[in-house]
């Protein structure tokens, strides 16, 4: 079993019931408890894994090494970089492709964790409603790990969450217009694995938006400001 036990314990500490981080706090108390976790998981076997524990640990491995990142060059306003106002796309671009962790020798990025990974073994359109790149467009970060024994609910629960959020998939009846995040357009193939459409799809978490077979969908604006904690 792979302990997630001191990942576990770190989002309990510094981040809130609105997925938002204190990163100043983990940065001074905690970063090098981060580093230590990190490094112990570097010789987990995924092929030794069940399917539920290698999504369980690919995803908390991703999000741990998503803010491991950002502790590292905070304090920022966001992972998407800018230079008197124009944002620094090679920056953007090397935050998710540059090589940042071995596992059992295979050097990875986090694009590497989530498309050559999770994405390429498990058809689970839901890890992208937990996957977390510590923005505000994304979905909320869990105030815990996952957990292999409970990964079917915790997923399940983060779609209802995603989906049910006003900012992320609302309906504009007077024009049946159903907006939603941009994950659905960037990830679309994924959710048509398992749906014959976007609308479909949210519709099984969003019944109660009655939508109709012709509603036009529109992709909403995605917010990379860092989802960070406020300071009272």
């Amino acid at each position: 079993m792979i302990d997630f036990s001191a990942w576990d314990l770190m989002l309990k500490h510094y981040v809130n019931g609105q997925g938002q981080v204190d990163y100043p706090a983990w940065r001074s108390e905690s970063y090098k408890k981060l580093e230590d976790w990190l490094a112990s998981q570097r010789h987990v076997e995924l092929n030794a894994c069940s399917q539920d524990e290698a999504i369980a640990f690919l995803i908390n491995l991703y999000n741990a090494l998503t803010i491991q990142q950002v502790l590292k060059k905070y304090p920022i306003a966001s992972i998407r970089p800018t230079f008197l106002g124009i944002p620094n796309w090679l920056a953007f671009l090397r935050f998710f492709t540059k090589k940042i962790y071995r596992l059992q020798g295979q050097a990875l990025s986090l694009n590497g964790i989530e498309h050559g990974l999770l994405r390429k073994r498990f058809q689970e359109p839901r890890i992208h409603f937990a996957l977390v790149c510590a923005s505000v467009g994304c979905p909320l970060l869990r105030a815990e790990a996952y957990m292999p024994e409970r990964l079917e609910e915790q997923l399940e629960t983060d779609a209802r969450h995603f989906i049910r959020n006003d900012d992320k998939v609302h309906y504009d009846a007077t024009q049946q217009t159903l907006y939603c995040s941009k994950i659905f357009k960037w990830y679309g193939k994924d959710f048509l694995t398992v749906a014959e459409s976007i609308p479909d799809y949210i519709s099984q978490y969003r019944p109660d938006l009655d939508l109709p077979s012709d509603v036009t969908v529109k992709f909403l604006p995605y917010s990379w400001e860092l989802n960070q904690r406020m300071s009272s």
